[in-house]
C-alpha cells in the first residue's frame, strides 16, 4: 500500500503556466500540497484550471494564505477545512488548507503551509498548524501529514519544532540532493514534507519532470515522498 504526497510553492502561476502544468503531472502525487496558489482575481477558477489540467483536483483551500491541497482521482477526500492562522499586523495573512483523504484504504490528514519570513510567526503558525493536523487525525483515524514552504532551513528553530512533531520525509530515504529554492540555482532546503508515526518512507526528492520545465515554473523546486504504512514484523 503506497502513497505518493507532493508539495510545491506555484508562485501564484506567474511564471510559464505550460510547464507548471507539466510538472505537477509528472509528480504524479496522490495528495498534493500547493503554495502562493492564486488568490485574487477569479482566485477559485484559476485554482481549478491548474488541478484539472494536471488530472487533479482541488479538495481544500480557501482565497486568505494562497494554500491548497490538491488530490488525485486514486483518493477519496473525506473531510476538508482551511484556517487562517495567527494574524501578525504588518505580516502577510498565512493559512493552512487541510484535507483527510483516503487512498487504498491508508488515510491521510494532509496539512498545506506556507510559513512567513518573521520568525516569530513561522513558529507560531507552525504550532497552531501541527495541533490542527493532530486533531483532524485523530477525528477520521489518519496519519498526520503536513507538507510545505517553511521559509527556513532544517537546522533552524522552526523546521527543528515540526521535525520533533512530525518526521522530515527526506532525511529518511533521501533521493537527489534536496534543494528546492531556487529553481534555477537551488542552493537551499526550504521546502518540505513531515509525516506522522505509522508511515514509511520508501524515498523522497524532487519530481521526475524535465529540467526546463522546472526551471520555468515557478522559483521552487518540488518535493515528493513515497510512503507506505509500516509493516509490522512478528517476532
Amino acid at each position: 500500500m503506497g502513497v505518493r504526497v507532493g508539495t510545491y510553492n506555484v508562485r501564484g502561476m506567474k511564471d510559464d503556466v505550460p510547464a507548471l502544468v507539466r510538472v505537477i503531472t509528472a509528480m504524479r502525487a496522490d495528495v498534493l500540497c500547493v503554495q502562493e496558489a492564486p488568490r485574487l482575481l477569479f482566485w477559485r477558477g484559476r485554482r481549478r484550471e491548474l488541478a484539472e489540467a494536471a488530472g487533479m483536483r482541488v479538495a481544500a483551500g480557501r482565497r486568505l494564505g494562497g494554500v491548497a491541497v490538491y488530490v488525485s482521482a486514486r483518493a477519496r477526500i473525506l473531510h476538508a477545512e482551511s484556517h487562517v492562522l495567527k494574524i501578525f499586523i504588518g505580516l502577510e495573512i498565512r493559512g493552512m488548507a487541510l484535507a483527510v483523504v483516503e487512498v487504498d484504504g491508508l488515510r491521510l490528514a494532509v496539512g498545506s503551509i506556507h510559513l512567513d519570513l518573521d520568525a516569530a510567526a513561522r513558529m507560531q503558525h507552525a504550532v497552531e498548524a501541527i495541533a490542527l493536523v493532530r486533531a483532524a487525525a485523530t477525528r477520521f483515524g489518519a496519519v498526520p501529514v503536513i507538507a510545505g514552504d517553511l521559509n527556513e532551513q532544517s537546522a533552524e528553530p522552526t523546521w527543528r519544532y515540526v521535525a520533533g512533531q512530525l518526521a522530515d520525509c527526506y532525511p529518511r530515504a533521501p533521493r537527489g540532493d534536496g534543494m528546492t529554492f531556487t529553481a534555477r540555482q537551488p542552493r537551499k532546503r526550504i521546502d518540505a514534507i513531515f509525516a506522522g508515526p505509522g508511515l514509511d518512507v520508501v524515498s523522497c526528492g524532487g519530481a521526475e519532470a524535465v529540467a526546463g520545465d522546472l526551471a520555468a515554473a515557478t522559483d521552487h523546486l518540488p518535493v515528493v515522498a513515497d510512503v507506505r504504512v509500516t509493516q509490522v514484523t512478528g517476532g
